[in-house]
Protein backbone atom coordinates (compact mmCIF):
# COMPACT_ATOMS: atom_id res chain seq x y z
CA UNK A 1 0.00 0.00 0.00
CA UNK A 2 1.10 3.19 -0.88
CA UNK A 3 -0.01 7.35 0.30
CA UNK A 4 -0.26 9.65 -2.36
CA UNK A 5 -0.96 13.58 -2.21
CA UNK A 6 -3.60 14.69 -4.95
CA UNK A 7 -4.18 18.33 -5.90
CA UNK A 8 -7.69 19.29 -7.18
CA UNK A 9 -10.55 17.31 -6.28
CA UNK A 10 -12.95 18.47 -8.74
CA UNK A 11 -15.20 16.81 -11.19
CA UNK A 12 -12.28 13.92 -11.93
CA UNK A 13 -9.90 14.48 -8.97
CA UNK A 14 -12.69 13.78 -6.12
CA UNK A 15 -13.74 10.67 -7.56
CA UNK A 16 -10.28 9.66 -8.56
CA UNK A 17 -9.70 10.02 -4.68
CA UNK A 18 -12.34 7.89 -4.20
CA UNK A 19 -11.24 4.77 -6.54
CA UNK A 20 -7.68 5.30 -5.34
CA UNK A 21 -9.11 5.06 -1.44
CA UNK A 22 -11.15 2.21 -2.17
CA UNK A 23 -8.03 0.28 -3.30
CA UNK A 24 -6.66 0.42 0.14
CA UNK A 25 -3.82 3.52 -0.53
CA UNK A 26 -3.86 6.37 1.46
CA UNK A 27 -4.54 9.64 -0.59
CA UNK A 28 -4.56 12.90 1.30
CA UNK A 29 -6.06 15.32 -1.14
CA UNK A 30 -5.70 19.23 -1.40
CA UNK A 31 -7.96 21.50 -3.62
CA UNK A 32 -8.46 25.26 -3.49
CA UNK A 33 -12.00 24.43 -1.82
CA UNK A 34 -11.58 23.74 1.41
CA UNK A 35 -14.85 21.94 1.95
CA UNK A 36 -13.54 18.76 -0.77
CA UNK A 37 -9.60 19.12 0.68
CA UNK A 38 -8.46 16.86 3.49
CA UNK A 39 -5.43 19.30 4.18
CA UNK A 40 -5.59 23.40 3.54
CA UNK A 41 -1.86 23.56 1.24
CA UNK A 42 0.53 22.79 -0.70
CA UNK A 43 2.86 22.70 1.70
CA UNK A 44 0.60 21.00 4.55
CA UNK A 45 -0.22 18.01 1.87
CA UNK A 46 3.70 17.45 1.38
CA UNK A 47 4.28 17.88 5.26
CA UNK A 48 1.59 15.17 5.42
CA UNK A 49 3.24 12.52 3.08
CA UNK A 50 6.35 10.37 3.82
CA UNK A 51 9.52 10.55 1.68
CA UNK A 52 10.09 9.44 -1.19
CA UNK A 53 6.62 11.02 -2.02
CA UNK A 54 4.20 11.03 -4.77
CA UNK A 55 2.32 14.06 -5.79
CA UNK A 56 -0.53 13.66 -8.74
CA UNK A 57 -1.79 16.70 -10.20
CA UNK A 58 -5.21 17.51 -11.58
CA UNK A 59 -5.73 21.30 -12.33
CA UNK A 60 -6.85 22.53 -15.43
CA UNK A 61 -3.81 22.60 -18.31
CA UNK A 62 -1.93 25.77 -18.36
CA UNK A 63 -1.30 28.48 -15.79
CA UNK A 64 -2.86 26.35 -13.09
CA UNK A 65 -1.05 23.48 -13.32
CA UNK A 66 2.43 25.55 -14.07
CA UNK A 67 2.25 27.59 -10.85
CA UNK A 68 1.53 24.18 -9.23
CA UNK A 69 4.16 22.44 -10.27
CA UNK A 70 6.36 25.76 -9.42
CA UNK A 71 5.07 25.78 -6.01
CA UNK A 72 5.86 21.72 -5.70
CA UNK A 73 9.50 21.97 -7.01
CA UNK A 74 9.95 24.27 -4.09
CA UNK A 75 8.35 22.19 -1.32
CA UNK A 76 9.30 18.56 -2.60
CA UNK A 77 12.54 16.86 -1.97
CA UNK A 78 15.21 14.86 -3.85
CA UNK A 79 14.13 11.19 -5.01
CA UNK A 80 10.02 12.75 -4.89
CA UNK A 81 7.99 12.44 -7.93
CA UNK A 82 4.99 14.51 -9.24
CA UNK A 83 2.20 13.28 -12.29
CA UNK A 84 0.68 15.49 -14.02
CA UNK A 85 -2.94 13.93 -14.70
CA UNK A 86 -4.50 17.08 -16.22
CA UNK A 87 -5.07 17.77 -19.89
CA UNK A 88 -1.90 19.42 -20.23
CA UNK A 89 -0.51 20.02 -23.88
CA UNK A 90 2.94 17.50 -23.81
CA UNK A 91 5.65 20.18 -25.32
CA UNK A 92 4.45 21.34 -21.46
CA UNK A 93 5.19 18.09 -19.97
CA UNK A 94 8.88 18.42 -21.42
CA UNK A 95 9.46 21.89 -19.96
CA UNK A 96 7.95 20.61 -16.22
CA UNK A 97 10.10 17.80 -16.43
CA UNK A 98 13.16 19.82 -16.78
CA UNK A 99 12.50 22.17 -14.44
CA UNK A 100 11.92 19.06 -11.55
CA UNK A 101 15.17 17.34 -12.55
CA UNK A 102 17.44 20.19 -11.85
CA UNK A 103 16.04 19.52 -8.47
CA UNK A 104 16.40 16.04 -8.44
CA UNK A 105 12.55 15.46 -8.43
CA UNK A 106 11.17 12.91 -10.63
CA UNK A 107 8.13 13.86 -13.01
CA UNK A 108 5.58 11.42 -15.19
CA UNK A 109 2.85 13.19 -17.19
CA UNK A 110 -0.65 10.97 -17.54
CA UNK A 111 -3.62 11.10 -19.85
CA UNK A 112 -6.43 10.08 -18.07
CA UNK A 113 -9.66 8.95 -19.68
CA UNK A 114 -13.18 7.80 -18.30
CA UNK A 115 -15.03 11.44 -17.24
CA UNK A 116 -17.48 11.21 -14.98
CA UNK A 117 -18.37 7.07 -15.40
CA UNK A 118 -14.58 6.62 -14.10
CA UNK A 119 -15.63 6.01 -10.51
CA UNK A 120 -16.98 2.30 -11.07
CA UNK A 121 -15.74 1.70 -14.80
CA UNK A 122 -12.28 2.61 -13.88
CA UNK A 123 -9.66 5.33 -15.75
CA UNK A 124 -8.01 4.34 -18.86
CA UNK A 125 -4.57 5.84 -18.30
CA UNK A 126 -1.66 6.67 -20.65
CA UNK A 127 1.96 7.96 -18.94
CA UNK A 128 5.26 8.46 -20.31
CA UNK A 129 8.59 9.09 -18.24
CA UNK A 130 11.32 7.17 -17.03
CA UNK A 131 10.81 3.62 -15.82
CA UNK A 132 11.96 4.13 -12.28
CA UNK A 133 9.65 7.19 -12.01
CA UNK A 134 6.48 4.84 -13.59
CA UNK A 135 7.68 2.06 -11.12
CA UNK A 136 6.80 4.33 -7.95
CA UNK A 137 3.28 5.33 -9.52
CA UNK A 138 2.27 1.94 -10.84
CA UNK A 139 0.07 0.89 -7.30
CA UNK A 140 -1.96 4.16 -8.42
CA UNK A 141 -1.78 3.58 -12.03
CA UNK A 142 -3.59 -0.25 -11.01
CA UNK A 143 -5.81 1.11 -8.73
CA UNK A 144 -7.34 3.47 -11.40
CA UNK A 145 -7.27 1.49 -14.82
CA UNK A 146 -10.54 -0.70 -15.34
CA UNK A 147 -10.40 -4.24 -14.64
CA UNK A 148 -8.14 -6.55 -16.54
CA UNK A 149 -5.48 -6.92 -19.39
CA UNK A 150 -6.18 -3.52 -21.32
CA UNK A 151 -6.54 0.15 -20.18
CA UNK A 152 -3.31 1.48 -19.30
CA UNK A 153 -0.16 2.09 -21.30
CA UNK A 154 3.22 3.33 -20.72
CA UNK A 155 3.61 5.14 -23.72
CA UNK A 156 7.16 6.16 -23.51
CA UNK A 157 9.18 9.07 -22.64
CA UNK A 158 8.24 12.46 -20.95
CA UNK A 159 5.18 13.93 -23.08
CA UNK A 160 4.05 10.54 -24.76
CA UNK A 161 1.18 10.26 -22.43
CA UNK A 162 -0.22 13.37 -23.00
CA UNK A 163 0.53 12.94 -26.69
CA UNK A 164 -1.37 9.59 -26.96
CA UNK A 165 -4.23 10.97 -24.99
CA UNK A 166 -4.40 14.44 -27.56
CA UNK A 167 -4.30 11.72 -30.32
CA UNK A 168 -7.27 9.70 -28.68
CA UNK A 169 -9.20 12.91 -28.20
CA UNK A 170 -8.39 13.85 -31.96
CA UNK A 171 -9.90 10.21 -32.94
CA UNK A 172 -12.67 10.88 -30.58
CA UNK A 173 -13.59 14.14 -32.71
CA UNK A 174 -13.44 12.58 -36.00
CA UNK A 175 -16.06 9.48 -34.53
CA UNK A 176 -18.29 11.98 -32.65
CA UNK A 177 -18.53 13.92 -36.13
CA UNK A 178 -19.46 10.89 -38.16
CA UNK A 179 -21.85 9.61 -36.06
CA UNK A 180 -23.36 13.41 -35.76
CA UNK A 181 -23.47 13.77 -39.46
CA UNK A 182 -25.41 10.00 -39.89
CA UNK A 183 -27.79 11.22 -38.08
CA UNK A 184 -28.63 14.38 -39.36
CA UNK A 185 -29.06 12.76 -42.75
CA UNK A 186 -31.04 9.81 -41.36
CA UNK A 187 -33.57 12.86 -39.74
CA UNK A 188 -33.80 14.60 -42.74
CA UNK A 189 -35.38 12.05 -44.87
CA UNK A 190 -39.28 11.01 -44.87
CA UNK A 191 -38.74 7.44 -45.81
CA UNK A 192 -36.75 6.83 -42.09
CA UNK A 193 -39.13 7.13 -39.53
CA UNK A 194 -37.55 6.48 -36.41
CA UNK A 195 -33.81 7.03 -36.41
CA UNK A 196 -33.23 6.48 -32.88
CA UNK A 197 -34.49 2.80 -33.41
CA UNK A 198 -31.79 2.57 -36.12
CA UNK A 199 -28.98 3.99 -33.34
CA UNK A 200 -30.02 1.28 -30.97
CA UNK A 201 -30.16 -1.70 -34.08
CA UNK A 202 -26.24 -0.27 -34.60
CA UNK A 203 -25.37 -1.33 -30.62
CA UNK A 204 -25.34 -5.48 -31.68
CA UNK A 205 -23.58 -6.86 -34.35
CA UNK A 206 -22.70 -3.34 -36.44
CA UNK A 207 -19.10 -2.63 -37.11
CA UNK A 208 -19.30 0.68 -35.67
CA UNK A 209 -20.54 0.11 -32.28
CA UNK A 210 -18.82 1.64 -29.89
CA UNK A 211 -19.25 3.35 -26.38
CA UNK A 212 -19.90 6.65 -28.21
CA UNK A 213 -22.71 4.90 -29.83
CA UNK A 214 -23.85 4.04 -26.71
CA UNK A 215 -23.88 7.17 -25.16
CA UNK A 216 -25.48 8.70 -28.47
CA UNK A 217 -28.63 6.08 -27.50
CA UNK A 218 -28.79 7.46 -24.17
CA UNK A 219 -28.97 11.39 -25.28
CA UNK A 220 -31.73 10.16 -27.94
CA UNK A 221 -33.52 8.58 -25.16
CA UNK A 222 -33.71 11.86 -22.93
CA UNK A 223 -34.86 13.76 -26.13
CA UNK A 224 -35.29 12.04 -29.10
CA UNK A 225 -34.79 14.85 -31.42
CA UNK A 226 -32.26 16.98 -29.60
CA UNK A 227 -34.86 19.49 -29.18
CA UNK A 228 -33.19 20.73 -25.92
CA UNK A 229 -30.24 21.83 -27.28
CA UNK A 230 -28.57 24.13 -28.92
CA UNK A 231 -26.54 23.43 -32.38
CA UNK A 232 -23.17 25.11 -30.99
CA UNK A 233 -19.85 22.35 -29.99
CA UNK A 234 -17.08 23.79 -27.68
CA UNK A 235 -13.30 22.34 -28.09
CA UNK A 236 -11.36 21.81 -25.35
CA UNK A 237 -7.86 22.18 -27.12
CA UNK A 238 -6.56 19.07 -27.88
CA UNK A 239 -8.38 18.27 -30.93
CA UNK A 240 -6.62 22.11 -31.63
CA UNK A 241 -3.17 20.52 -30.36
CA UNK A 242 -3.33 16.81 -32.69
CA UNK A 243 -3.94 18.69 -35.68
CA UNK A 244 -1.15 21.34 -34.95
CA UNK A 245 1.03 18.36 -33.77
CA UNK A 246 0.09 17.16 -37.87
CA UNK A 247 1.03 19.81 -39.66
CA UNK A 248 4.22 19.98 -37.48
CA UNK A 249 5.02 16.48 -38.77
CA UNK A 250 3.45 16.44 -42.06
CA UNK A 251 0.98 13.62 -41.71
CA UNK A 252 -2.70 13.92 -43.08
CA UNK A 253 -5.05 14.14 -40.49
CA UNK A 254 -8.55 14.73 -43.08
CA UNK A 255 -11.13 13.41 -41.17
CA UNK A 256 -9.72 15.12 -37.70
CA UNK A 257 -9.38 18.27 -38.92
CA UNK A 258 -12.54 18.34 -40.60
CA UNK A 259 -14.03 17.54 -37.53
CA UNK A 260 -12.11 20.25 -35.51
CA UNK A 261 -13.53 23.03 -38.14
CA UNK A 262 -16.91 21.76 -38.28
CA UNK A 263 -17.09 22.70 -34.22
CA UNK A 264 -15.78 26.16 -35.63
CA UNK A 265 -18.60 26.80 -37.80
CA UNK A 266 -21.13 25.70 -35.18
CA UNK A 267 -20.37 28.76 -33.80
CA UNK A 268 -21.67 30.67 -36.61
CA UNK A 269 -25.38 32.03 -36.85
CA UNK A 270 -24.56 32.88 -39.99
CA UNK A 271 -21.76 31.61 -42.26
CA UNK A 272 -19.47 34.52 -43.59
CA UNK A 273 -17.77 31.78 -45.93
CA UNK A 274 -21.87 31.01 -47.62
CA UNK A 275 -22.24 34.61 -48.09
CA UNK A 276 -19.02 34.54 -50.26
CA UNK A 277 -20.62 31.42 -51.88
CA UNK A 278 -23.84 32.78 -52.24
CA UNK A 279 -22.47 36.21 -53.83
CA UNK A 280 -20.40 34.12 -56.57
CA UNK A 281 -23.31 31.58 -57.67
CA UNK A 282 -25.42 34.51 -58.50
CA UNK A 283 -22.55 35.99 -60.22
CA UNK A 284 -21.51 33.33 -62.26
CA UNK A 285 -24.61 31.41 -62.85
CA UNK A 286 -27.56 34.06 -62.10
CA UNK A 287 -28.35 31.74 -59.32
CA UNK A 288 -30.97 33.47 -56.54
CA UNK A 289 -29.33 35.16 -53.52
CA UNK A 290 -31.61 35.24 -49.90
CA UNK A 291 -31.66 38.69 -48.90
CA UNK A 292 -31.60 39.24 -44.77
Amino acid sequence: MMELGLVGLGKMGGNMRERIRRAGHTVIGYDRNPDLADVHSLRELVDSLQAPRVVWVMVPAGAATQSTVDELAELLSPGDIVVDGGNSRWTDDEKHAEELKAKGIGFVDCGVSGGVWGLENGYALMYGGEPEHVAAVQPVFDALKPEGDFGAVHAGKVGAGHFAKMVHNGIEYAMMQAYAEGWELLEKVDSVTDVREVFRSWQEGTVIRSWLLDLAVNALDEDEHLEQLRGYAQDSGEGRWTVEAAIDNAVPLPAITASLFARFASRQDDSPQMKMIAALRNQFGGHAVEKK
